[in-house]
Order: C-alpha cells, then structure tokens, then sequence
C-alpha cells in the first residue's frame, strides 16, 4: 500500500466501499478515512465521524467541534486554512479514526472498532508519526492497549489532557473531545505542544529521520 504523497483525502487509498460492519454500511453516508500528510510526525485519532465529518468526508471539520481542532492546528503551525474550511491544507499533521463510519443513533460497537483496526494500524505504520493524539476516552484506551505498558483503565482523558505519556515506540498526547473542551483547556493543550513537546526533540522516541 503506497501513499499518494500529494493527496490529503485518503491518501493510502482505502477502501471506500468497505461492507465490513453492515449495520453501519447500510445507514452511512460515507466512509471517513484519514486525512492529511502522508509522512506526518503527528496523527489525531478521534473515536469516530462527526454528522459534519460525514459530509466533508474529512476528519474533523464540517462542525463547531472541528473548527476548534481546526484552530488548534493552525495556531501549532500544522494548517494554513480558516478553521471553516471543509478541505483544509496541512501539513505534518494526519487526523484519522477508530472507526470510519458514522451511525446517526449510537456511537460504534466494540465489533466495529475492531473491524477498522486493519485501517487504523495501517495508516501508523506506513506514517510511522512520532506523536499520536488521541481525542477522547475512547481513542486514548484503545490505544493504550497497543502502545503503553498501561492499564487501558487507568487513563482518563480528562486527567491526562495536555499531557505526555511515553509509549512503546510513540508519545501520547491525550486530548479531551473538542466539543467538550472549554477554551481555558484548548489554550492549554496548545502551550503543552509548544513548550513541552516542540521544545525538545521529541524525534528521540522513534529516531531521527528527514522530511
């Protein structure tokens, strides 16, 4: 599977017709597969899409809770576009989910995360990014499981927001949902990034290598 280095949408050419979980298959607009640079150092994994994801097709953004991510990108350095944008231009940053389609009435089930695990495992390993992100309790326990020595059920993404946790291969920086974050907590996982990641060298964790 190569990357489309110059596509954002999808660029490891997923499948956009996956049938894997028909109950979401059969009420979806659309699959939501990753978004943005194919060589990132940094990946935002959400729990899943947004109604406003659905209809851009692009991981957050479409809604008030994506333009928030949206600004957290552009004030770190990661996006050049009005926080609106429903195609924004970024660059080192890649936004994904554990799961890739969206029901109207429930969040997925433990079947269906595990049904996108294929994507989800092969987007980190073809970006191989130094930081992940995981927004949400969801995103942070599932990814816990693979990439901390950790108890899944230690972790409290509200307790853990703006933070750093060491992970086998990758640093964790948790984050709270946008739609639940005030600003006082979007401030102060911006400063996070900025004095405490980008002002070391975090490409320790994984080793250097040129972009």
């Amino acid at each position: 599977m190569d990357a489309h280095q110059e596509e954002l949408s999808n660029p490891f050419a997923m499948d956009e017709d996956c049938r894997n979980c028909p109950a979401l298959a059969d009420c979806r607009e659309q699959v939501v597969h990753g978004y943005g640079d194919a060589g990132a150092e940094f990946v935002f994994v959400g729990e899943s899409p947004t109604a406003g994801a659905e209809a851009t097709a692009v991981p957050f953004t479409g809604d008030a809770a994506g333009e928030r991510v949206q600004r957290i990108l552009g004030e770190l350095g990661f996006s050049r576009s009005d926080p609106a944008a429903a195609e924004p231009y970024l660059q080192n940053v890649y936004l994904t989910y554990l799961s890739r389609c969206r029901h109207p009435e429930r969040a997925a089930t433990d079947e269906e995360v595990r049904n996108c695990e294929p994507f989800l495992n092969a987007e980190l390993r073809m970006i191989n990014p130094h930081i992940i992100v995981p927004v949400g309790d969801r995103a942070l326990r599932e990814l816990a499981i693979e990439y901390t020595t950790r108890s899944p059920d230690s972790f409290d993404v509200t307790e853990e927001h703006a933070t750093t946790v060491r992970g086998r291969g990758f640093e964790l920086v948790p984050m709270i949902p946008p739609g639940e974050q005030s600003d006082a907590q979007e401030a102060a996982f911006v400063e996070h990034v900025k004095e405490n990641v980008f002002s070391r060298d975090y490409r320790q964790t994984k080793g250097r290598r040129s972009r």
